[in-house]
């Protein structure tokens, strides 16, 4: 830390992050786990993108999403993991104050956009069960170019917004962080300013993040599951269930792991469980978002098999 130009006051150069443990002997041992679960993680959502590439039945809209989808998994996971594993085998882990932040403006724009690209999916799967006439045109590739667009943007001015607020806090120690990359709730904890304006923003933040999609998902989802119900034939309501299956699953773990994560801020005894969360999040949902897509999904499977096999998809 250096003499800050406030009286006797010090100002963060860097953080110090106490990572996953502090037990040496651990620290081999989940290097090789967490550098498995990221190789796992980037082969997994790039043969998803090589299926979807290859395969002309996948070149619809709600793969579209997917594809993107995968795009943002490999971001996440590239954001946070690649640095954890750079500190274990350190043995210690020394950020620069200006990494910090950008780490935490890139994880929460990922991770935004994350949230309401499943909102645009939801979408799409309530276009093309309760209207399937006007699926085509009401899903075009302007439309889905427009929901791309739409979900970058409002996660670029969410993520700028708790970067620059994070930025003019002021961290004069301690500066031990004790998570295993810059997050918001962790770097509260260590400001000596008020954080008031942040727990507002981060309040409304998860609203708009959180809350607002959670909704359109659950209304679009109650539609879809009324149109679903109508259908008279069990092998018809089968397979439209099925289309929806993995979209929920993966809504379920995204949403809820986010909540317990952001809607708790404060709570400074709870920073352990927190890590658990954050490999959740950061980890295990990217590495299971394609073995989920890909478990129910005979297209998919068809289309990773020739992709394995270098078999040309048939005319």
């Amino acid at each position: 830390m250096d003499p800050g130009a406030q009286g006797n006051r010090t100002t963060v150069t860097e953080f110090i992050l106490l990572g996953l443990t502090g037990d040496i002997g651990l620290q081999p041992i989940l290097f090789a786990v967490f550098l498995f679960a990221y190789v796992v993680t980037i082969g997994g959502n790039l043969s998803i993108l090589a299926a979807i590439f290859v395969e002309p039945k996948l070149h619809t809209p709600m793969y579209y999403f997917l594809r993107n989808l995968s795009l943002l998994d490999i971001g996440c996971i590239t954001v946070t993991v690649p640095p954890m594993l750079i500190c274990l085998l350190a043995h210690q882990c020394r950020v620069p104050y200006a990494a910090c932040i950008s780490q935490l403006f890139f994880f929460h724009l990922l991770a935004g956009v994350d949230c309401h690209l499943l909102t645009a999916m939801a979408y799409d799967r309530y276009l093309a069960i309760c209207q399937p006439l006007t699926y085509s045109t009401r899903m075009g590739h302007e439309v889905q170019s427009a929901l791309m667009g739409i979900c970058c943007t409002v996660s670029f001015i969410n993520a700028l917004t708790h970067t620059v607020a994070v930025s003019v806090l002021d961290f004069c120690g301690p500066n031990v962080v004790n998570h295993f990359y810059c997050d918001l709730p962790p770097l509260f904890q260590l400001s000596c300013s008020s954080i008031h304006l942040n727990g507002q923003l981060l309040f409304a933040g998860a609203t708009f993040m959180g809350v607002i999609p959670m909704i359109l998902i659950s209304v679009s989802y109650a539609h879809v599951a009324a149109a679903v119900l109508r259908i008279r034939s069990a092998e018809g309501r089968k397979k439209a269930f099925s289309t929806c299956g993995s979209h929920l699953t993966v809504v379920c773990i995204f949403y809820g792991t986010g909540f317990f994560s952001y809607m708790r801020l404060g709570s400074v005894s709870a920073s352990d469980k927190d890590k658990g969360i954050g490999i959740f999040n950061t980890v295990l949902s990217p590495m299971l978002n394609p073995i989920i897509y890909s478990l129910r999904n005979p297209d998919v499977q068809g289309a990773l098999k020739r992709v394995l096999t270098g078999k040309r998809p048939p005319e």
